[in-house]
């Protein structure tokens, strides 16, 4: 699913990176305000899902080089994270729906999780 279509699916707005919504295609995301779990537990090339507004959001995207960012609950991001994302050229988007409501939409839409499998 592209990136753009994600955006229409959740009615998000983009804070940074329409030009790239058509060419980033979302296989996979990941969903959590805790950083620790997004290091511990998710793959490359996913959507980060968070509420979290900091930088280190962008830190850790560039780290686990996953395709962007959508911030949930209308929360804006601090305006160094909006700078570092455009550095970095990660995508941003935010929407008003809540986590749990934006990965059921993702999921039903196709979206699968991004885990590392644990035991």
């Amino acid at each position: 699913m592209k990136l753009s279509a994600i955006k229409d699916l959740l009615s998000a707005d983009v804070i940074f990176g329409e030009d790239m919504l058509d060419s980033i295609n979302v296989e996979t995301a990941f969903a959590s305000d805790l950083l620790s779990d997004v290091l511990a537990y998710s793959k490359e090339n996913a959507l980060f899902i968070t509420g979290l507004t900091n930088p280190q959001v962008i830190r850790t995207v560039e780290v686990l080089d996953l395709v962007g960012v959508l911030f949930v609950r209308g929360k804006v991001p601090q305006m160094e994270t909006v700078e570092l994302a455009k550095r970095k050229g990660i995508p941003l988007l935010r929407t008003k729906c809540i986590m749990f409501e934006s990965c059921g939409r993702l999921f039903t839409a196709g979206v699968k999780a991004s885990r590392i499998m644990v035991d």
